[in-house]
């Protein structure tokens, strides 16, 4: 029997998400405000995305712009915004050559394939397995559940995609062990986003490098959720002066546009050829004039110096923070503003609390909340939400301290 249809008032979305009973109608740099004026103040950022804020007036006046001229033409055609959009991606980077696409999950699906494609187009087919690590997270698509190797998300899907060998977090013996004439490269985050705000140690980034270079392997940087200045720099990588040969990024380089791309040296994306890959709506004229807006903002002079500047602020703050609320708040983790708590108290509960004092933060894995604000933020924004913070674990603590009910 056909189940029952839902009632004009029963959402008719697959119910994957756990949604929080709040919609927002629009927004103003920092600000998420709803139907009704409440204002929130924005410190996830729609999970790292919204790096300029929300509505900010060049990205407004572009997209406003280019919509009033042409939307979509396909890959069929040149494309000369995208074509200067990558030009300045190479300029300011390690760079040679960029694809774009819709999302991060499909910049890692184009540098897993370009990975294993440069050993292919060398004679060696067989080397198509890619290192990760455990506590990643790659995307939703059946190749990048089975590189992140989180069981949660490739339960009931089928057979794990072949080709990805995890090993331990920071264990160099583990990743020495796994590799063989079967490998194609290593891909990892520099810091672990939905892990937990885990940050890989410069030495271990290093020691990726020299292993890839002594293997003929490629590196993989996904700087999906580090990159585009949300670390303080306009890649993480160059904190600790280490270049892949292949990096993902989407989130914050559209700026709340859904957009992506795959960059590589030369070299390793020598194996993409004529008809190797492809995409119907990547690098369109929309995603591209955004594009261009993001960098026109986000490598101005100053303003990677500013973003900096207020990391240092709100990550002095939550020091204070954790002073007060030790029952609380176990560790500050993290990296620019790109920052997460440690807990010792379920992060939910955490989030739910700081969303009751009007401020937006993100759970991730290892029981961390993350605060990834946008990259427009000033003092005064850190202050409020550092009180705001401040009442939140206030209201946790308060919690544990009421009697269990009987």
């Amino acid at each position: 029997m056909a189940p029952a249809p839902a009632s004009p008032g029963q959402s008719v979305l697959v119910p994957t998400y756990a949604r929080a009973p709040v919609a927002f109608e629009r927004g103003e740099g920092p600000w998420a405000i709803t139907a009704d004026g409440t204002r929130y103040l924005d410190f996830g950022a729609g999970i790292a995305v919204n790096a300029l804020g929300h509505a900010h007036p060049h990205l407004v006046k572009t997209l406003t712009e280019q919509a009033g001229r042409i939307w979509h033409t396909s890959n069929l055609y040149s494309m000369p915004d995208g074509e200067k959009l990558a030009r300045r991606l190479c300029e300011a980077t390690f760079a040679e050559r960029v694809f774009f696409t819709n999302s991060g999950a499909e910049a890692n699906e184009c540098a897993i394939k370009m990975a294993r494609k440069y050993h292919a187009a060398k004679g060696h087919p067989e080397r198509f397995h890619i290192v990760t690590f455990e506590g990643a997270f790659h995307g939703r698509t059946l190749a990048t559940i089975a590189a992140g190797g989180q069981q949660k998300y490739i339960d009931g899907f089928g057979p794990k995609v072949e080709g990805f060998d995890q090993v331990p977090f920071d264990d160099e013996k583990a990743l020495r062990a796994a590799i063989g004439p079967q490998t194609a490269a290593l891909m990892i985050e520099p810091i672990q986003g939905e892990g937990g705000l885990r940050a890989v140690p410069a030495r271990f980034l290093k020691l990726l490098r020299q292993i890839c270079d002594e293997n003929g392997l490629l590196l993989i940087f996904d700087e999906i959720q580090t990159g585009v200045g949300r670390t303080g720099k306009f890649f993480a990588h160059e904190h600790y002066g280490v270049t892949p040969d292949i990096m993902s990024i989407a989130k914050g380089i559209g700026g709340g546009f859904p957009m992506g791309a795959c960059l590589a040296t030369e070299e390793a994306a020598s194996g993409m050829t004529l008809g190797t890959h492809g995409t119907t709506f990547g690098g369109n004229p929309l995603a591209m004039a955004v594009g261009n807006a993001v960098l026109d903002v986000v490598l101005a002079p100053g303003f990677l110096d500013h973003v900096g500047q207020v990391a240092l602020r709100l990550k002095q703050s939550l020091a204070e923070l954790k002073d007060r609320h030790p029952e609380v708040i176990q560790e500050i983790r993290g990296e620019g503003l790109m920052l997460g708590l440690k807990l010792h108290t379920p992060n939910t509960d955490f989030v739910n609390e700081a969303r009751a004092q009007g401020l937006l933060v993100v759970g991730a894995g290892d029981n961390v909340v993350r605060l990834l604000p946008p990259l427009i933020i000033g003092e005064a924004d850190v202050a409020e939400a550092i009180s705001r913070l401040d009442k939140a674990a206030g209201a946790v603590e308060a919690s544990l301290k009421r009697p269990a009910a009987e």
